[in-house]
């Protein structure tokens, strides 16, 4: 592989007689990994026959001897597992070491979800997570993954950053992981190396202070921001952290790592970072700073209950008053409001509803909570967010163990024949996970799988 001159030249002097084996490690293979999802799979239960080591910083994540076909799998499409980068994993062991109480937290620039999915499993229990696209095609991407996993404690919604400063001190943790220069894409997508320049450096380098100075006044006071990109230069990574630390007078936070782990410092001694190069750790490349704000009075949350009961008389979502009829769908169904938006009746954990109404009614939103299904004249169509979701009782539908060849014709949506099944809405299952509803019409079946998720190949 060629790499640009000018790239060559910004890298020989920070890894100096590194340079040659760093280069060499970008021409090689690169891992592949996989992090199951917690809430459906347990590390026993692996489907894949040939699975390699655990990651060391994640406690979910393995590397796997071969890639498979994950498109072709329909554990996949279930939410059992998401295929993510091992060096991003690091993201989970840096929440993990931070955090033992409940957060408001914000994945700012999410899609498409891996370090969003990792983060819901790494958060505390009673933790609410706002992942967040700017580019609308990605958050749709986003909330499909999101979906997938099976949380309800989220919110997605397709907003520029400057958008969240009117929630002023409302997140204890934002993570941006920041657009880059792709650098440590390099050896996984030769696109990144053909669109590198130095010029594009520049570029990403004030848009990343751009996006921090947009989001700082919606961290509190001693809250946490992680920022992290994908790429090895000084200007995007410690340049930019030190200067987030003096402008917005933040102070860096140090995270314990083991040595075995082949993890680099900084490149500078005044900020606290962790790097990961291809020749020293087994993943692709990573930066990752931990920012804290400074302690002033805290603003308090009671605003935004009061915001949301003032703008109930113009939000289009309701809450549903008579819920005997949806509460059979959840397994924990007094643990959640019942709202409706248009025809699609959500719910949304009621410890978290006033400040996800208040995000939902101010943010262009993509999906919130758990989608139960839509009303349609006199029908209830199950969603297949409910399908996904761990909240949902199976007892409340007839259910259908599928094939291999019936689950991947399912997922291409083609039409299913189901004869031994009842009429009506059926959940499908592949190794007794859920894929998915159809409506049994007798002859046939109408496969409901969102069309837009559809396998195309």
């Amino acid at each position: 592989m060629n790499f640009p001159d000018d790239f060559l030249n910004s890298i020989r002097p920070l890894l100096k007689d590194q340079t040659d084996l760093f280069l060499s490690a970008l021409t090689e293979v690169p891992p592949v990994s996989v992090r199951l999802n917690p809430l459906k799979s347990e590390s026993s239960h692996l489907e894949f026959q040939e699975v390699g080591e655990r990651v060391p910083w994640s406690d979910w994540g393995y590397y796997l001897e071969k890639r498979p076909s994950f498109t072709f799998d329909p554990l996949f499409h279930s939410g059992m597992y998401y295929v993510q980068e091992a060096s991003s994993m690091f993201i989970e062991y840096v929440v993990r070491q931070l955090f033992d109480k409940p957060v408001n937290c914000l994945d700012l620039c999410a899609a498409p979800g891996g370090k969003s999915v990792s983060l819901l499993s790494a958060l505390p229990e009673g933790s609410f997570l706002t992942a967040n696209e700017i580019i609308r095609q990605r958050s749709n991407i986003l909330s499909e993954n999101i979906i997938k996993h099976g949380y309800a404690n989220t919110l997605v919604t397709n907003n520029e950053p400057k958008d969240f400063a009117v929630f002023e001190n409302f997140f204890d943790l934002i993570l941006i992981d920041a657009p880059c220069s792709g650098e440590g894409m390099f050896r996984k997508d030769e696109v990144a190396v053909r669109e590198w320049s130095p010029e594009n450096v520049v570029m990403c380098t004030a848009r990343q202070k751009d996006i921090l100075s947009d989001i700082w006044p919606a961290l509190k006071p001693g809250g946490i921001l992680i920022y992290s990109t994908c790429t090895y230069n000084t200007s995007e990574n410690e340049v930019n952290a030190l200067w987030a630390a003096d402008e917005l007078s933040a102070e860096f936070v140090e995270i314990d790592t083991e040595s075995g782990w082949g993890i680099s410092p900084s490149f500078d001694d005044n900020v606290k970072a962790y790097r990961f190069f291809p020749h020293k750790t087994k993943g692709e490349g990573l930066f990752v700073t931990v920012l804290r704000k400074e302690e002033f009075s805290v603003t308090n949350h009671d605003q935004y209950t009061q915001k949301r009961s003032r703008k109930n008389k113009k939000c289009p979502s309701q809450f549903v008053k008579e819920t005997s009829v949806y509460r059979n769908y959840l397994i924990n169904p007094d643990d959640f409001d019942f709202i409706q938006d248009k025809n699609r009746i959500i719910a949304i954990p009621k410890q978290h509803s006033a400040a996800m109404l208040t995000l939902k009614d101010s943010l262009k939103t993509v999906s919130i909570g758990i989608e139960l299904g839509e009303i349609k004249g006199k029908d209830f169509i199950p969603s297949h967010s409910l399908a996904m979701s761990c909240e949902l009782n199976r007892d409340a539908f007839v259910t259908r163990e599928l094939t291999y060849d019936e689950a991947i014709a399912y997922l291409r949506r083609e039409a299913i024949n189901i004869p031994d099944a009842p009429k009506g809405f059926v959940l499908l299952t592949y190794k007794d996970k859920p894929l998915g509803f159809v409506k049994n019409i007798g002859n046939r079946a109408n496969n409901l799988y969102p069309n837009e998720w559809r396998i195309r190949t």
